[in-house]
């Protein structure tokens, strides 16, 4: 089944926030943010912008009605900066507008006077000086401290990964509209409805049932929509509120970047240590998590960071620690893999300088440490349904590895300034939230009488064809056509406390609800079905192909024919359903559980030329088996598995962010911020789905793509270093991604760093 929006995506029909009909006597809004990146207001003079044409309000922090406050987790994100100011470009003001134009040149009219105070820029400055989010969070395994003596050899290092930026195509957007009974609503772009029904009822200081929120699909997200979109849209529904008029507030690209928060930059400590067979014993990492000037959900990108911290092995002896440190940054938020790449890469960080310092390959510590059906994981979860080795031993049969090694070996040989290198990258990624309340979905179907089919669930739809699966989930659990099910937009009124679409759990979560739902209306179907043709047992009553079968015969009955009855029977056509993921639990006082429903395992052979004379290089292929469980579209799957291996590439290798040391972004525009493009993608990309059993916990069997996949990126990285050393077989690692190919070229000339 092809994705049911691919068509009016084409045409350009699609309906995002900034589509929508303006109506009759809109304002327009434009943020005024902090120029500074930390300091104490003295002033904020707004009267040249108030006499601008045009301007109708300028709202500040004393304007709010109910809390200027919108920290999810923990409160300590003002809307508006009232009397200090934490990141460069921390909303001030609002100004309203009656054009966007207007509102935009208003605000440079607006002059505001902070008192300078020294910023935290990085993880490690802000550990140095005890600013944190949060304490500190260790996960152990085994007995760490005892396992060092047994170790036959312990290397020792740092591993760095930056930040990301999402460069969704549509950019933080809300429109607020004034409803009966002093009511708002909102239709906004968020991948969590009911953060953002929250926070503006906190905001306004009205109850929840008074905020009615509307998401119809998202331009892109990838986290940055999960808890960034909440602001923009409590500043918009602020101004509906306050002036009884609707309010439209679209994010410029420019207003994006500085405005919002990235992925978390990471600093590690790591110590590993291995028995001469090249087993690990023991492996400790200190993690510094760079989460910005506010919590939003740092915390639980923290918490994924030690679910994921030994990547796809088996550790005996582990301790993992992770700091979040409070700078005066964007507060950096969800991003796809949500904490689980920087993990993963430290932990190929330390196995690649102990693969240099033993002179081995460091596939041969990898496939010795691979984690097997019945490990233990750090947190306590057995393993179950591994797939770990049978990904890495169909990889290298399907795709030769022998033979590319020696394919690598040869040009490496024949080649002077060009080389060539060959990185394995096993997969391990645990799918649910690993706050377990988020692991609940929930689905309202109606049937109408002429046998159509309307869903409406608490997922978001954001490019990655979760509707389509829901569709099929529909039909499948029917027997209808999918022509006949449409799902319509994520709605506070229709779908109540959505869990937010993320942690690749939309289409379980949600799905299944649905599923339930269909299962409920299907049983009363079988009931008048089965008295219509003096049945006495329901469960004899079947449907295939929109025909009605008794114990497997058709009837002369039809999908159509039985909605009639079902309504001549005043049986009900609507259902609500709702889906709670069984078995998973987490104890935080012992750091112990079972907090993942399932794994999706994968692995992926990566090839990378490097030309060193310049220090560019590309990506000549992509080879990798995924653990798609029973995939119900293997076509969308194939799609999400291709963008999220770009998406990790870019992180690893081309997309940079710095912060200058007065909290300025230096690559604040898609001028100079670089993101992959076409000719990044591998010259040649394989994607075998490996052929394993449906997992019972999964949408039909069919598991989560959504995040696994950007992991595979972090074999690019590898891959380029291996390159360089074959070119320079006494490279200093420095373990810091992204490696552009500016980093490169000076790794492997250290000597053009030292000054004339």
């Amino acid at each position: 089944m092809k994705n049911i929006d691919a068509a009016i995506h084409v045409r350009g029909e699609s309906l995002f926030v900034n589509d929508l009909p303006v109506l009759e006597g809109t304002l327009f809004g434009a943020v005024f943010g902090s120029p500074a990146a930390h300091g104490r207001i003295r002033s904020v003079d707004c009267s040249a912008a108030l006499a601008c044409e045009g301007v109708v309000a300028i709202l500040r922090a004393g304007d709010i009605p109910g809390e200027n406050q919108i920290g999810s987790i923990l409160p300590d994100e003002e809307l508006l900066a009232d009397r200090d100011v934490h990141y460069r470009g921390m909303p001030i003001a609002l100004v309203l507008a009656r054009t966007e134009d207007l509102a935009l040149r208003a605000r440079k009219r607006i002059r505001v006077d902070i008192e300078p105070l020294p910023p935290l820029v990085s993880a490690r400055q802000a550990h140095a000086a005890g600013s944190f989010i949060c304490p500190a969070r260790t996960f152990t395994l085994g007995a760490v401290e005892a396992a060092w003596p047994d170790c036959a050899h312990i290397v020792e290092g740092r591993a760095d990964m930056g930040g990301q930026e999402h460069v969704y195509l549509e950019t933080q957007a809300s429109y607020a509209c004034p409803a009966e009974h002093g009511g708002i609503m909102l239709r906004t772009s968020t991948q969590a409805t009911r953060y953002v029904q929250r926070g503006v009822a906190r905001v306004l200081g009205l109850p929840m049932h008074k905020i009615e929120v509307d998401t119809n699909r998202l331009g892109g997200g990838f986290g940055g929509k999960e808890d960034q979109a909440t602001p923009w849209a409590c500043l918009a529904a602020l101004g509906a509120h306050l002036l009884r008029k609707p309010v439209k507030l679209v994010l410029s690209r420019a207003d994006d970047i500085l405005m919002t928060g990235k992925r978390h930059p990471y600093s590690f400590d790591f110590k590993l240590g291995l028995d001469r067979d090249l087993k690990i014993l023991g492996y400790e990492l200190t993690a510094y998590q760079d989460a910005g000037a506010c919590s939003d959900v740092s915390p639980a990108v923290m918490e994924r960071t030690l679910f994921h911290a030994t990547g796809s092995y088996f550790i005996p002896n582990a301790r993992i620690t992770c700091h979040s440190c409070r700078t005066h940054l964007p507060p950096n938020t969800a991003f796809r893999g949500f904490g689980a790449p920087q993990a993963m890469f430290a932990m190929e960080a330390a196995i690649m300088k102990a693969a240099a310092a033993l002179g081995v390959d460091p596939a041969a510590i990898q496939r010795r440490n691979l984690i097997r059906e019945g490990d233990e994981f750090p947190y306590g979860q057995i393993a179950a349904g591994c797939r770990a080795v049978q990904c890495w031993e169909t990889a290298g049969a399907r795709f030769g590895l022998e033979r590319m090694r020696d394919e690598v070996a040869a040009f490496n040989r024949d080649n002077a300034l060009f080389k060539r290198g060959l990185s394995i990258f096993p997969l391990c990624f645990g799918v649910s939230f690993t706050k377990t309340s988020l692991n609940q979905g929930r689905a309202l179907v109606h049937v109408y009488l002429d046998g159509s089919v309307s869903v409406s669930t608490g997922v978001i739809e954001m490019g990655q064809g979760v509707n389509t699966k829901v569709v099929q989930a529909v039909a499948r659990t029917f027997a209808i056509a999918p022509g006949r099910v449409t799902v319509h937009s994520s709605n506070t009124t229709r779908v109540a406390n959505a869990s937010p679409t993320a942690a690749s759990t939309g289409a379980d979560l949600n799905g299944r609800a649905a599923i339930l739902a269909c299962e409920a209306i299907l049983a009363r179907m079988r009931t008048a079905a089965a008295q219509a043709l003096g049945e006495p047992d329901p469960g004899a009553i079947g449907l295939r192909d929109e025909v009605v079968l008794l114990r497997g015969e058709p009837t002369g009955l039809d999908w159509n024919r039985l909605v009639t009855l079902m309504d001549e029977s005043r049986l009900s056509l609507s259902e609500h359903a709702h889906y709670a993921t069984p078995v998973i639990h987490f104890d935080h006082a012992r750091e112990k559980g079972h907090p993942f429903s399932y794994h999706v395992y994968g692995n992926a052979l990566t090839v990378a030329t490097v030309d060193c004379l310049r220090g560019t290089y590309a990506i000549d292929q992509v080879k990798l088996v995924h653990d798609c469980g029973a995939s119900m579209n293997l076509d969308i799957d194939l799609g999400q598995i291709e963008g999220a291996l770009l998406q990790g590439i870019g992180l690893m290798t081309l997309e940079e962010l710095i912060y200058g040391p007065d909290g300025r972004n230096i690559y604040a525009s898609l001028s100079s911020y670089k993101v992959p493009d076409i000719h990044c993608a591998p010259a040649v990309l394989e994607v075998l789905p490996l052929d394993t059993d449906p997992d019972p916990l999964a949408l039909l069997g069919s598991k989560a793509v959504g995040e696994p996949p950007l992991m595979y990126g972090i074999g690019a990285y590898f891959a380029i270093l291996q390159a360089m050393r074959a070119f320079n077989p006494g490279l200093e690692l420095e373990l810091a991604a992204p490696l552009t190919p500016q980093r490169c070229l000076m790794s492997l000339y250290p000597e053009a760093r030292k000054p004339l």
